[in-house]
């Protein structure tokens, strides 16, 4: 998590709290230590925020203070609600969890009259028909992807034959009904896509790749415009 996210998060968590909220309860809820909450709230605090309180004893936020509105136009409301609310097509728990904590923490800070869009938007996004995947988690895959770490997977390809391969993930590529693994395959020896619904199996290595993943993302994606 991001600093700038967990200081939003801390305010949040304390927001309407009569009782003092004390740093332990705080660093369990956002899973940091104890010390790096004391050490935020005092960032908080720096910036006039108006908490109070102290260590070992807990923190309230002072009544009456807010957040300043974000100031989006309709459209930019709507187009932010859709694409959350297309992320539940893809069958990945975890963005689907970030996705909803963007609509909660845009209903607390946009205008009033702006609300009405996130709770009632005017518009449908059908569930689509991506299969959610078995063999991998694509929280996993991103984080490889990240850390430039390799995968070894089982994969079943269109004509049903199974095979272990070594990838150097590079992407993960979200279609309308498919979600796909753009990377390197060691055994083709060039970039390969995997529908992670035909992963029987994924192990994350240790083993990284040294390659410039940014440079390889170049690659990939000139493979793509041939």
């Amino acid at each position: 998590m991001r600093r700038a996210d967990r200081l939003f998060d801390i305010i949040q968590a304390l927001r309407g709290q009569s009782q003092p909220t004390t740093a332990a309860v705080l660093a369990k809820r956002l899973e940091v230590t104890t010390r790096t909450i004391y050490r935020d709230v005092a960032t908080l605090q720096a910036r006039r925020i108006p908490i109070e309180g102290e260590p070992g004893v807990g923190y309230v936020l002072r009544k009456g203070f807010d957040l300043p509105p974000l100031m989006f136009t309709t459209e930019e409301v709507e187009a932010i609600t859709v694409g959350a609310r297309l992320v539940s097509r893809i069958r990945d728990p975890k963005l689907q969890e970030a996705a909803e904590s963007v609509l909660s923490k845009l209903l607390q800070t946009v205008p009033k009259e702006l609300r009405s869009q996130l709770t009632s938007p005017r518009f449908y996004v059908s569930e689509g028909d991506t299969v959610r995947p078995e063999g991998i988690e694509l929280l996993d895959v991103r984080n490889a992807i990240r850390s430039c770490r390799k995968i070894r997977i089982t994969y079943l390809d269109e004509q049903k034959k199974r095979t272990r391969r070594t990838i150097w993930p590079v992407a993960t590529v979200y279609y309308v009904d498919v979600t796909l693994i753009a990377a390197w395959c060691e055994l083709r020896r060039a970039y390969r896509h995997f529908r992670v619904d035909r992963i029987q199996k994924a192990e994350i290595l240790d083993e990284t790749f040294t390659a410039d993943s940014s440079g390889m993302m170049v690659e990939w994606m000139a493979t793509r415009a041939n």
